[in-house]
């Protein structure tokens, strides 16, 4: 079975589990506190993923992260259920898979603006508006300067990215232009 369809699976799991308890955001919260630690922590990491490391030890490190996080009981559950089938190694695509899902689940979607200057908070709220009316969702908005786009903005939304840059507007033309 590949990455993604197993992490599709467990985020899948995961967010039924969380519906049921009325928590979704919770466990989202706990899901992804998680995979940034295991992100940040390489030795963690290794330590959790290695076939040679015992799963009673695994567990032993698990139990004490999840007590200094104050994990909620079934959040242990899901990331022992994690240990045991030595799925852990999956947790940060299991965590992008969640919040999707979850995104989906609740009307909302995520975009990244990238522009050549610093937007303003008007102007940001304007492009959020003008998203929401475009695709019916709450939109999260992600901004970020990028200097290299020389002027305008790029807007990744839903998987789609949409290009006003001028450093785009300039390559253009010069393909166009060695095309004849």
């Amino acid at each position: 079975m590949s990455n993604s369809a197993i992490s599709i699976r467990y985020a899948r799991a995961l967010l039924r589990l969380a519906e049921e308890n009325k928590q979704v955001d919770k466990f989202g919260t706990e899901l992804s506190t998680i995979a940034e630690l295991l992100e940040r922590e390489d030795l963690l990491r290794l330590l959790l993923d290695s076939p040679t490391f015992s799963l009673q030890k695994k567990t032993a490190i698990l139990h004490d992260i999840a007590e200094v996080l104050k994990l909620s009981d079934s959040m242990r559950s899901f990331f022992g259920l994690l240990l045991e089938k030595g799925r852990i190694s999956y947790v940060k695509q299991i965590d992008l898979n969640y919040r999707q899902f979850a995104d989906e689940l609740s009307g909302v979607i995520r975009a990244n603006i990238r522009s050549a200057n610093k937007l303003t908070k008007e102007r940001v709220d304007t492009i959020r508006k003008g998203l929401e009316q475009q695709t019916g969702k709450t939109v999260v908005l992600n901004v970020e300067k990028e200097a290299a786009l020389i002027g305008g903005l790029q807007a990744e939304m839903g998987g789609k990215l949409f290009d006003g840059s001028v450093r785009t507007q300039l390559k253009r033309m010069a393909d166009t232009l060695t095309k004849g």
